[in-house]
């Protein structure tokens, strides 16, 4: 019998395997369907996908791989050292690694590089610039037949052959994504025959397909009202923290968001559990820097940021602003889709120091992202800050001398230093170590307004209580949590 896995969730499309994406959606199904170089491991380091061994040079400029031997794509092209190159160079263009807003993502740290081939198992990636981080970038760098991409133009499905355990076979963008279980794969067996994501729009329609039976996992759901189901045998919930950061970014290039002491101020004012408690329910966890607690370099022995609406008074005064002020807030409709009632309930919180904002809302994200790239955020906006990644955080909002994509005019010349050196050191103690001395210096001097990440809920039809959701919030559908056996053919 074929054993069918069923996933409702609440995006169900294809993007260019080169592309930039942080949607879990989207990366849960190109990690069935695609291998990188290294991968991500449920304990955050990374380990072998396609590459089984490498060295890195002590500048951290020189990555050697050996790759795996015997593995194929999905069409029959052999996955080779040059395959490899292809995909690494595709990666570097400039109109690539495209993300809301944001062209050449991943060009800003490829540009430049050379990549030599050693036979067809051996390559070698040498960077323009020292990138101890590089694998931030390699474990989305999915590898796909060269042979595919030449022939598929803008077919966005013609795109998705792989070699990961499932292969492709049937799309309806925005419905259904099909894959079925393709020949042997050094993982060794995958866990179902096909699996088939179906889009569920909202957290009520995929929880209902789930207990219905329709779907064996469903994620995104809402958590006040799994808490409120009765109690249903077969059925069990992960509630596990997004580490996407909700913030709100601070114009530091002109306006009150100059001043250091209105940063921490608005920082000390806030009250997060409230916000969480009003806005998400109770769904999520206090942010306290500028990226989540699962990020390799957030420093746990950091002190949470306390109420205090004493201390802000005193910044506020200190900062020119003891008479209050008005704040200009872009906000978009979605992503967060919370923003608006987020935006209004910080408002409130901070009405006893004589803060008022002036709420600018954008329906079209796009849009708007393009807005805050073009660093037209007025005094403020709210976003979400998603790369797993301390090195691009810091490179692309916070380095001065990069003006990034996301900068908004903020600059910490220790912070810079401290980035300089994680840059090239390769030991990753010492390298957490400078990443960690960055949280604490953001947190003094904060460029954002920290607020908090969410909690999501994932059901499945089955039990697992070891289960865990990897670290980067995807559902890692080479690991997924013991389920029933009642699948359907």
């Amino acid at each position: 019998m074929t054993r069918t896995i069923r996933i409702s969730q609440p995006r169900v499309v294809l993007d260019d395997p080169h592309a930039c994406t942080d949607s879990g959606d989207v990366l849960a199904v190109f990690g069935a369907v695609f291998d990188t170089l290294v991968r991500r491991e449920p304990s955050g380091d990374y380990g072998p996908g396609l590459a089984t061994a490498w060295t890195v040079s002590d500048d951290a400029r020189r990555f050697t791989f050996t790759l795996r031997e015997g593995v194929r794509f999905h069409d029959g092209e052999p996955c080779d050292a040059q395959a490899v190159r292809f995909c690494l160079e595709r990666m570097a263009r400039p109109d690539m690694g495209a993300t809301l807003g944001a062209p050449g993502v991943y060009a800003q740290y490829l540009t430049g590089m050379q990549v030599e081939t050693h036979g067809a198992h051996g390559l070698t990636v040498t960077l323009a610039e020292p990138i101890a981080d590089l694998f931030d970038i390699l474990a989305y760098g999915h590898v796909v037949s060269p042979k595919a991409i030449a022939g598929a133009g803008d077919d966005l499905a013609r795109r998705a052959v792989g070699t990961g355990p499932y292969r492709l076979e049937r799309y309806v963008p925005g419905e259904t994504i099909e894959l079925r279980a393709h020949g042997s794969h050094f993982d060794g067996p995958p866990a179902a025959d096909r699996l088939v994501w179906t889009r569920g729009a909202t957290a009520a329609e995929r929880l209902d397909a789930l207990r219905r039976g329709e779907a064996d996992i469903a994620n995104g759901l809402d958590p006040t009202a799994v808490q409120a189901l009765p109690d249903e045998p077969g059925l069990a919930f992960v509630a596990y923290t997004a580490p996407t950061a909700i913030i709100c970014m601070l114009n530091a290039s002109r306006g009150p968001g100059r001043s250091a002491a209105l940063r921490r101020a608005l920082n000390l004012a806030v009250d997060r559990e409230a916000l969480i408690e009003r806005v998400l329910g109770g769904a999520g966890v206090p942010l306290h820097g500028f990226v989540s607690p699962a990020h390799f370099g957030a420093d746990p022995g950091a002190p949470p940021y306390q109420k205090d609406r004493r201390e802000a008074a005193r910044l506020l005064a200190e900062a020119g602003f003891g008479d209050g002020l008005t704040l200009e807030v872009y906000c978009p409709t979605r992503l967060p889709d919370e923003a608006q009632a987020l935006v209004a309930q910080i408002e409130a919180q901070l009405a006893d120091l004589g803060i008022r904002f002036e709420v600018h809302l954008e329906p079209d994200r796009t849009h708007y992202a393009n807005q805050v790239r073009l660093k037209n955020i007025h005094d403020l906006c709210v976003f979400d800050s998603s790369p797993m990644s301390v090195f691009r955080v810091l490179h692309e909002k916070i380095d001065s001398r990069v003006r990034g994509s996301w900068w908004e005019g903020y600059a910490n010349p220790r912070v810079e230093a401290l980035l300089d050196e994680a840059r090239r050191t390769v030991d990753r103690a010492r390298r957490e170590a400078l990443f960690q001395q960055c949280y604490r210096l953001l947190q003094e001097d904060p460029p954002w307004i920290y607020l908090y990440c969410h909690r999501r809920t994932l059901g499945f039809r089955g039990a697992d209580p070891a289960w865990t959701m990897r670290a980067d919030g995807v559902l890692d559908m080479r690991r997924l949590p013991t389920l029933a056996r009642d699948a359907r053919p």
